[in-house]
C-alpha cells in the first residue's frame, strides 16, 4: 500500500518540532549553566541580515502547523506577528503546533490532494495544488528554519549535535 500524504506530511512535522522543543531545552539549560541573558539566545543571529533563532522557531510552527491550517483556505500567508521573546514563549509555540497536528484526522487530510492552494504576500502570488505547496515550499521552509535554529545554537556554543536535529526516528516496531 502506498504512502498516504497524511503519513508524508505530519509525522514529520512532529519528529522535527520534537527535536526543536529538545533543542529549546538545551539551549535555555544552556542559558541557565553559563549566566547567559536568555534575550541574548532569543535574539542571536547567525549574521546580521538573517533573523533571530526566535524567529526560526515561530517559523518552524508556522511552516508545519501554519500551513497545514491554511490548506482548508487554499492559500498561505506569511505571519508577520513578531516572534516570541521568551523560552516558555516559544516553547508554548511548539507545543500547540504538536498538539495541533496530532490532532489531525489522517482521513480528513487526504480529502486536501488536488485542492488549488497558494502562497500570497503582497504583491506575489504563487499557485500550487496542495500536495506541491507542502512538498515543495512548506516543508522545504520548515527544514531551513529547523537548521537554521540548529546552527544558530551551535555557533553560540550550546553542545547539541545532528542526533538532536533528527529527533526521534520513526522506527519499525
Amino acid at each position: 500500500m502506498p504512502a498516504t500524504l497524511y503519513e508524508a506530511v505530519i509525522p514529520s512535522y512532529l519528529q522535527t518540532l520534537g527535536a526543536v522543543k529538545g533543542l529549546l531545552n538545551k539551549a535555555q539549560a544552556h542559558c541557565a549553566e553559563h549566566g547567559i541573558e536568555e534575550a541574548e539566545m532569543i535574539g542571536a543571529r547567525l549574521t546580521e541580515d538573517m533573523l533571530p533563532f526566535s524567529y526560526q522557531v515561530k517559523s518552524c510552527a508556522e511552516h508545519s502547523l501554519g500551513s497545514v491550517e491554511s490548506l482548508s483556505r487554499g492559500e498561505f500567508n506569511p505571519a508577520l506577528a513578531p516572534p516570541p521573546e521568551s523560552f516558555a514563549a516559544l516553547h508554548e509555540k511548539i507545543d500547540g503546533a504538536i498538539a495541533a497536528l496530532k490532532a489531525i484526522d489522517a482521513d480528513e487530510f487526504e480529502q486536501v490532494i488536488g485542492r488549488d492552494m497558494a502562497f500570497a504576500f503582497n504583491e506575489t502570488r504563487i499557485p500550487f495544488t496542495a500536495e506541491n505547496f507542502l512538498f515543495s515550499f512548506s516543508l522545504p521552509n520548515f527544514y531551513f528554519h529547523a537548521t537554521t535554529a540548529y546552527a544558530i545554537l551551535r555557533m553560540k556554543g550550546v553542545k547539541i549535535g545532528k542526533r538532536d536535529f533528527i529527533g526521534v526516528p520513526r522506527m519499525k516496531m
